[in-house]
C-alpha cells in the first residue's frame, strides 16, 4: 500500500515478511506438496521491468468454451504458487474457474509494481485461456491478502472483487482506500486464534471500508488460526459464493 517512505515501508513489509515465513514453513510442511499436473501451465512473462513466473489452470483443458470467471491467487511469504493453486483445484474444476497463480517476489519492492504485474499476467492468460474480463477476481492469504488489497483499490476497474484471509489495512495505509475510483466488493477471512492479526483489527478494516461504502462480506472464523489450507475448502467455497456474485459494469 504504497502510502508511506521508502526505509519505514522496507521496514514494515520485511518485517511483515520474516514473521509470516515461519508459520508458513510449518503450513507448507504438514501440507502434502502436489506433483506438477498436466493440466496446469507453468508460464514466465515480462512486466514492469522484470520477469514473473506463475502457474496457469484451465478446467476447460483447451476445449472451446465460453468466457469463464478466473481468481489470481496471491500466497503467503514463504510459500509457492505449487502449493496454494492445487487448494482450489476442485472447486474450479465443479465451477469451471480459471486459475492464475503468481510466484510472488519476497522484495518489498515488488509491492510498487504489483497491481501492474497483477495485471500483465492476467492479460498473458487471456492469450491461450477464455477469460471473461468483467469476472476477474482477487483472492490472497496473509502476505497475498496484503497485495490483494493494493489490488483492489489500484486496479479498482480491472478486478470485478477481492477476498483476503488473514491480513488488513493497517492505520497508516488508510488513505490507500480513497485511491480507489471504483468500489471493490471485498470480502474479509479471519481466525479468532490468528497469530498475527486479531479479530478486532480486521474489524477494524471492515468498519473503515463500509464507511467509505465499499461492499463488505465479513467472516470470523472460530477456532482457526493463520493456517489457511487447515480449512481451505470452507475458505474457498464461501469465497466463490460472495465473488461470483459480483462483475463489473459493461
Amino acid at each position: 500500500m504504497p502510502l508511506m517512505n521508502s526505509e519505514n515501508k522496507t521496514t514494515a513489509l520485511l518485517h511483515r515478511c520474516c514473521c509470516l515465513v515461519a508459520v508458513l514453513a510449518v503450513a507448507v510442511a504438514v501440507s502434502s506438496a502436489p506433483s506438477f499436473a498436466r493440466d496446469t501451465d507453468s508460464r514466465k512473462v515480462p512486466c514492469s521491468g522484470g520477469g514473473y513466473r506463475y502457474l496457469l489452470f484451465n478446467p476447460a483443458e483447451g476445449k472451446k468454451t465460453v468466457p469463464m470467471p478466473a481468481i489470481l491467487l496471491l500466497h503467503g511469504a514463504g510459500d509457492q504458487p505449487e502449493n496454494f493453486l492445487p487448494a482450489w483445484k476442485d472447486l474450479a474444476r465443479k465451477e469451471n474457474i480459471v486459475l492464475i497463480a503468481p510466484e510472488l517476489p519476497l522484495v518489498p519492492a515488488f509491492e510498487d509494481v504489483a497491481p501492474q504485474v497483477f495485471r500483465c499476467i492476467v492479460e498473458d492468460s487471456k492469450t491461450t485461456t477464455n477469460i471473461d474480463p468483467r469476472r476477474v477476481y482477487i483472492f490472497g492469504h496473509s502476505m497475498g491478502g496484503y497485495l490483494a488489497f493494493d489490488g483492489a483499490m489500484l486496479a479498482s476497474e480491472y478486478f470485478a472483487a477481492v477476498a483476503v484471509h488473514a491480513n488488513l489495512i493497517e492505520d497508516k495505509y488508510i488513505g490507500i482506500v480513497d485511491k480507489a475510483t471504483r468500489k471493490t466488493p471485498i470480502a474479509l477471512y479471519i481466525g479468532d486464534h490468528d497469530q498475527f492479526f486479531t479479530v478486532r483489527q480486521v474489524e477494524q478494516t471492515r468498519d473503515l471500508l463500509l464507511r467509505k461504502n465499499f461492499p463488505v462480506h465479513y467472516v470470523e472464523l472460530k477456532h482457526h488460526d493463520h493456517n489457511y489450507y487447515a480449512i481451505s475448502d470452507r475458505i474457498n467455497q464461501d469465497a466463490w459464493d460472495f465473488l461470483s456474485q459480483q462483475r463489473l459494469p459493461n
